[in-house]
């Protein structure tokens, strides 16, 4: 079952059970996957695929987690609990992401495949990660991991 599926399937789903903040999180996050796809035929591209439609869920959770940070500071629970509501449902529709060690087995092996010795070599250790795992890999956590080794 592809991305755009399931969120049709549980959207479905959703308004049947009325609940009103699923579907509403779950219409906004197909609003952005078509959004996505649209911007991608000007580009010359047809349809969505996996990876793009995993990167631009990751995006909303991030931009999401910064509201929610904002709100928190600001004295806002309840809007910080509201995005975090949303932050949830998004991540069902993600790959599970790699537990910490398998990370940094992957991130060690990265760096000894491509011989890094300095944050100068980041960047091709971040391309080994990125070919190896795709849109499962949380690149904000890999690059967390790729700095504390290299670093």
């Amino acid at each position: 079952m592809t991305l755009r599926e399931s969120l049709m399937a549980d959207l479905k789903t959703a308004m049947k059970a009325g609940e009103s903040a699923r579907v509403a999180t779950i219409r906004m996050v197909t609003a952005k996957l078509k959004d996505v796809e649209i911007a991608g035929r000007a580009k010359g591209n047809e349809g969505l695929s996996e990876e793009e439609g995993i990167s631009a869920l990751r995006g909303m959770i991030k931009s999401r987690t910064e509201s929610a940070t904002l709100y928190r500071e600001a004295g806002r629970p309840e809007l910080a609990d509201k995005e975090e509501a949303e932050i949830a449902v998004i991540r069902g529709y993600l790959p599970p992401e790699l537990d910490e060690a398998t990370l940094n087995a992957a991130v060690a092996e990265a760096v000894a495949s491509t011989g890094a010795a300095s944050m100068k070599d980041m960047g091709k250790v971040m391309g080994v990660l990125k070919g190896r795992f795709g849109a499962a890999l949380d690149m904000s956590r890999a690059s967390a991991a790729v700095k504390a080794l290299l670093g």
